[in-house]
């Protein structure tokens, strides 16, 4: 090999070390921010509840600095219009129960819980189907539009992958719906169903594995370009 090629090479090998630093350090600082999304988040779901946001808050609920805040809401439940939406959870498969909740100024959809899949008919959880007035605790969650991952809703065969509170509102005929939906908490249903509170809140963090990968090889870029550079003719 040339001279100028080993110098091509090694210089090819420094700017690529160069990158690869960049991306470590980027890592570390995503680390970072999913740390101080982490302590945020802990403490709405820890926060004493506040009312669900009204229409006139609804332009700024975003999954930055509303999700998994813990709100309040008083209504009637409108079970003729519930919605089942698959679900996976510790109980196994089944679906998640999401009912309008008919406050005095707008519609807001409730996810009450989950049921097994031989509770997916309201009539087998009769019980829990509660009239009159009542105030719901839970957790605000952003709408998961669209459907699952290689699975899409199909509100006209009555499917659902996701909890689409739009996709929802329109194929159940709601009024002014809130463009975010609830997650109860686990205050228990009459007869045991939906059962509520099994919202998962967890965040992965591997940045730090990405950022000892990046810093790794970059090391290892620089220590090929110093080899080349030591290389004699």
């Amino acid at each position: 090999m040339t001279r100028t090629r080993r110098a091509a090479f090694a210089a090819a090998a420094l700017i690529a070390a160069l990158g690869l630093a960049a991306l470590g350090v980027w890592q570390v600082e995503r680390r970072a921010w999913k740390h101080e999304l982490i302590a945020a988040v802990d403490a709405r779901v820890h926060a004493a509840p506040a009312k669900a946001p009204r229409p006139d808050r609804w332009d700024a609920v975003n999954a930055k600095d509303d999700a998994y805040r813990r709100v309040t809401a008083t209504g009637i439940f409108r079970h003729d219009r519930e919605t089942l939406v698959q679900a996976v959870t510790e109980r196994g498969a089944g679906y998640w129960v999401m009912t309008p909740l008919e406050t005095p100024n707008f519609t807001l959809l409730i996810n009450r819980g989950f049921v097994p899949k031989d509770r997916r008919d309201a009539k087998t959880r009769a019980a829990g189907q509660v009239a009159g007035p009542v105030t719901v605790t839970g957790l605000l969650r952003v709408t998961e539009p669209g459907g699952a991952f290689l699975r899409s809703n199909d509100p006209a065969a009555d499917r659902w992958f996701s909890r689409d509170v739009a996709g929802i509102a329109k194929a159940r005929g709601l009024g002014r719906t809130a463009p975010y939906f609830v997650d109860a908490d686990a205050a228990p249903n009459p007869g045991g169903y939906p059962v509520g509170g099994l919202t998962v809140v967890r965040f992965r963090d591997h940045h730090m594995v990405y950022a000892l990968t990046w810093f790794t090889l970059s090391a290892l870029s620089l220590f090929f370009a110093w080899r080349l550079w030591r290389i004699r003719e």
